[in-house]
C-alpha cells in the first residue's frame, strides 16, 4: 500500500530498522518527520510482537531505466506510444511498492515524461533524469558535443551520462576500450559541471575508470574491472560507485526473466565474475557505495531489492548494503540534508515491515514484509520541483 503525503501520523514504539534493542514514537506531519523520540522503557514490552512494526528510510535507486519496455530498443519501437505510456506508468507502480520512493534514471526518459505520469498516473515517484546518453553516435568532436549537451541541458536534466565504455553488447575484448577520445570525455565532464549538471559515467573499467576520477565525475557505474589502485584513488577522490552488480547475474542466466542469446550471457557472466573482486577492492579502499540496480523491463521493475542480496553476496555487510540505498544514495544525489534517514524535519520517505529487514533471509522475503510505502511529497510538489529544474 502506498501511503501518499501522510498529513498526520503517528507510530509508538516502533522500531527504526538498523538500530537494535530500542523503540521510538514517531510522528509526521505534511510529509515530514516532525517528532522522533524514543519510547519510554516501561512501554517497551509489547503485548503483541507479531504486531511488531520496523521503519527504514525509502529505498533509492540511484541507475534504474523508467523509460524502457524491452531489453531490445528494437523491440520498443514496435509498440505505439499509447502502449509505451501504460507500461511506464506500470514502472513507476511497481518501483514503489517494492520500496523505492527516488530513483536517478540512467537515460531515456524525460522530465516532462515524469512529470506526466507522477501527474496523471498518480504516482509519486521522485525522479532525476539524465534525459539522453552520451555515447558512440557522439564522438565527433567539442562542437557536436557541445550541441548534444545543449539539447539535453534544454529537457531540464540534472544529469549527464557518459557511456564511457561498451556493455553487455560490445566484444569481450573490445568492451573496455574508450567510446571518447580523452580530450572528448574531459570536455563533456567541465561543459556539464559549467552548466551546474552532475555526471555518471558508464564504464567497465580500463583508461576511463582514470579519466573519470581525474575529471571529478560524481559517480562511476558498473565498474566490474576496475584495479586495486583505482579503487584507492576513486576513494581518495571521493566519487561514488555504483556497481549494479545484480542485472548480470540475471543476464547471465540464459533460462532466467531476460532470457537471453547465449553470447551476450556469456558476457554478462564474465562480468558477475569480475564484479566481486571489483567490490572488495572498493571495499578495503573505503569507497563510497551506491545502490542501483539497471533495471529496465517489466520482468524487473518492483524486484529492486534483489541489489541488496547481491551486494552482500559479494561481500557487503547487511549495513553497508542498506547505507548504499539510503543514506550514501541520497548524498550522492545531492539530497542527503533531507532524504535517507529517519529523522526529524526530513521527507517522510519510508517503508514499514512487519519484520526485521536486516534479518531477512532475502529479497524476497524481505518484500513479502512490506506492509507499506510512505511518500512525503505530493504529486504536486514533485511535478513543480521538476519544472523548477526546467528553468
Amino acid at each position: 500500500m502506498i501511503n501518499k503525503h501522510p498529513q498526520a501520523r503517528i507510530f509508538n514504539h516502533i522500531f527504526i530498522a538498523g538500530i537494535d534493542g530500542k523503540r521510538f514514537d514517531i510522528s509526521i506531519k505534511n510529509g515530514r518527520f516532525s517528532s522522533i523520540v524514543e519510547s519510554e522503557p516501561y512501554n517497551d514490552q509489547p503485548t503483541h510482537p507479531s504486531k511488531d512494526l520496523w521503519i527504514s528510510p525509502g529505498v533509492i535507486d540511484l541507475h534504474t531505466h523508467l523509460a524502457w519496455t524491452d531489453f531490445d530498443h528494437a523491440d520498443q519501437l514496435k509498440r505505439d506510444s499509447g502502449e509505451i505510456e501504460v507500461m511506464q506508468a506500470q514502472a513507476f507502480e511497481e518501483t514503489l511498492r517494492t520500496g523505492v520512493t527516488t530513483a536517478r534514471d540512467a537515460g531515456g526518459i524525460l522530465p516532462s515524461t515524469v512529470q506526466h505520469l507522477v501527474s496523471h498516473y498518480q504516482q509519486p515517484l521522485r525522479v532525476q533524469t539524465s534525459s539522453d546518453m552520451l555515447g558512440a553516435a557522439d564522438a565527433r568532436g567539442l562542437r557536436h558535443l557541445e550541441q548534444r549537451m545543449t539539447e539535453i541541458f534544454d529537457t531540464g536534466a540534472g544529469w549527464i551520462k557518459i557511456m564511457a565504455t561498451g556493455g553487455l553488447g560490445s566484444p569481450t575484448e573490445k568492451v573496455l576500450d574508450p567510446v571518447f577520445s580523452e580530450e572528448e570525455f574531459s570536455f563533456i565532464v567541465r561543459n556539464a559541471h559549467a552548466h551546474h549538471k552532475m555526471v555518471m559515467v558508464h564504464t567497465w573499467g580500463g583508461v576511463t575508470v582514470d579519466w573519470s576520477i581525474h575529471a571529478g565525475v560524481e559517480s562511476v557505474e558498473h565498474g566490474m574491472f576496475m584495479t586495486e589502485d583505482q579503487a584507492g584513488r576513486l576513494a581518495q577522490s571521493g566519487i561514488a560507485f555504483v556497481p549494479t552488480t545484480s542485472i548480470y547475474r540475471i543476464a547471465a542466466d540464459p533460462k532466467g526473466v531476460l532470457a537471453l542469446n547465449q553470447v551476450i550471457c556469456d558476457r554478462a557472466a564474465r562480468a558477475a565474475e569480475a564484479h566481486s573482486k571489483a567490490i572488495s577492492y572498493a571495499k578495503r579502499a573505503g569507497v563510497r557505495f551506491g545502490f542501483g540496480t539497471d533495471y529496465a523491463t517489466p520482468a524487473l521493475h518492483g524486484y529492486n531489492l534483489q541489489e541488496l542480496d547481491t551486494l552482500m553476496d559479494y561481500g557487503l555487510t547487511r549495513a553497508e548494503a542498506w547505507q548504499a540505498a539510503t543514506e550514501n544514495a541520497a548524498d550522492i544525489l545531492g539530497s542527503g540534508n533531507e532524504l535517507g534517514h529517519i529523522a526529524e524535519g526530513y521527507i517522510a520517505d519510508a517503508i514499514i515491515f512487519d519484520a526485521d529487514p536486516y534479518q531477512a533471509q532475502n529479497a524476497a522475503a524481505l518484500q513479502k514484509s512490506i506492509v507499506s510505502v510512505i511518500t512525503g511529497m505530493q504529486e504536486s510538489d514533485l511535478i513543480r520541483a521538476l519544472a523548477g529544474n526546467n528553468s
